[in-house]
């Protein structure tokens, strides 16, 4: 069973996660972690933290000589700015040098000053700020590096940023990825990218900030991950969880799941059908050995029927909301000392990570379908989880030469 456990503030010394559940043998380096995170910095509208704050990764345990053990990894991700923050957020006794009691709306301060009886809401908001998804996206990474050993890939993209959104096009494939990352707002459409880039302009003018909308999208993920036979092990439960627990979010669609309620049923699902032969070569197209030869040219579920993957490309959004934090702070809230209205604290912000949510989003879906291939397929070892996935894909009775073929298969 794969599990994930991070710790650590916004400004302090540092983020730690631990991962365990890896099989032993993938290959890693600080340095694939450092990329992973580099990505989640991209994004027209970031803050000047961006600039300032580099991630310093390190490998405390579970690695050697590039390998996993099988043991736990753990991961750190040191904080270059502490310098700045170590009084403040020093763990010895003392006082902080300022207490803030303005809470913002929209943000988690108010309630878990209550919640956790507490005065100060730097309190909350240092565990509660999106920084944490830094130890995510480290944990992400060796996620996607297991799912690239079964053929499995997952990229995102904004479909909306405010009120600019993308109209149609096809789903971006891998070969898009490097493109969408060069784009100032990861969108994989031109057009939609200026106007998107002139809203975040706009917002910045006044500011004010934008939430927006982010696609993931998942090849190569075989039928039969997650199941229908309780509520928790449901594939696209797991996912809404997933990605609803990013700093934000506040909606999450699998496939046309918000369009399907206006559709008659004769409309509203995948037809199925036996997948055709390739001409270029034995076998069937890659959808078809990854469904068992059955294929589904459309979205609409989202490549999961009934809790369970069906085959087809996996499709999600997660819609953010727009940011708490405004650089003209104008949200009325109330002193919690003094009782008395007043608007809320400013700490440094964005005028949008909706860019930065998509990284976050492919990484929280990488992790899900990694345990759930995990849990199908098991295996101490990265060839013995390989080889246990190549016996499944078998046992749809497919010919090896019909199976998706990595690097490494026999």
């Amino acid at each position: 069973m794969l599990r994930y456990l991070t710790a650590g503030e916004s400004h302090g010394r540092a983020l730690v996660v631990v991962v365990e559940g890896m099989p032993a043998g993938l290959l890693v380096t600080a340095e694939d972690i450092q990329r992973g995170l580099a990505r989640r910095r991209l994004g027209y509208g970031r803050g000047p933290r961006m600039r300032f704050e580099l991630d310093e990764v390190t490998l405390l345990g579970g690695v050697r000589h590039g390998r996993t053990l099988g043991s736990p990894v753990a991961i750190e991700i040191a904080n270059t700015e502490w310098p700045k923050w170590e009084q403040e957020m020093s763990p010895a006794p003392g006082l902080p040098s300022k207490v803030l009691t303005q809470p913002r709306p929209g943000h988690a301060d108010l309630s878990g000053m209550l919640k956790y009886g507490l005065a100060d809401a730097r309190d909350v908001l240092e565990r509660a700020s999106a920084r944490e998804t830094a130890a995510r996206v480290a944990a992400g990474t060796l996620a996607k590096l297991l799912l690239w050993q079964i053929g499995v890939d997952v990229l995102s993209h904004v479909v909306q940023l405010g009120p600019e959104r993308v109209t149609g096009g096809e789903l971006p494939t891998m070969g898009d990825l490097e493109r969408i990352d060069r784009s100032p707002v990861r969108c994989a459409d031109p057009e939609a990218e200026a106007r998107m880039v002139a809203a975040v302009k706009a917002a910045a003018k006044d500011g004010d900030s934008l939430g927006g909308v982010a696609e993931v999208v998942a090849y190569g993920v075989p039928v039969g991950l997650g199941s229908h036979v309780h509520w928790d092990r449901k594939l696209d439960a797991l996912l809404a969880q997933a990605l609803m627990s990013i700093q934000a979010v506040k909606a999450v669609e699998i496939g046309d799941g918000l369009e399907l309620p206006s559709l008659r049923g004769s409309e509203a699902h995948d037809a199925i059908r036996i997948a055709v032969p390739d001409p270029a070569g034995p076998g069937a197209t890659d959808a078809g050995r990854l469904g068992g030869g059955y294929v589904r040219e459309t979205h609409r579920a989202g490549g999961i029927e009934g809790g369970i993957s069906t085959g087809s490309t996996i499709v999600a959004r997660a819609s953010m909301k727009p940011l708490a934090t405004l650089n003209r702070p104008t949200l009325e809230t109330v002193d919690v000392v003094t009782k008395e209205s007043t608007v809320s604290f400013k700490e440094r912000t964005d005028v949008t990570a909706v860019p930065a949510m998509g990284v976050v989003a492919e990484t929280m879906v990488a992790l899900v379908l990694v345990a759930e291939a995990l849990r199908k397929f098991g295996g101490d070892s990265v060839e013995e989880f390989r080889r246990n996935r190549r016996g499944y894909l078998d046992s749809l009775g497919q010919t090896p030469s019909a199976a998706a073929v990595l690097p490494g298969d026999g």
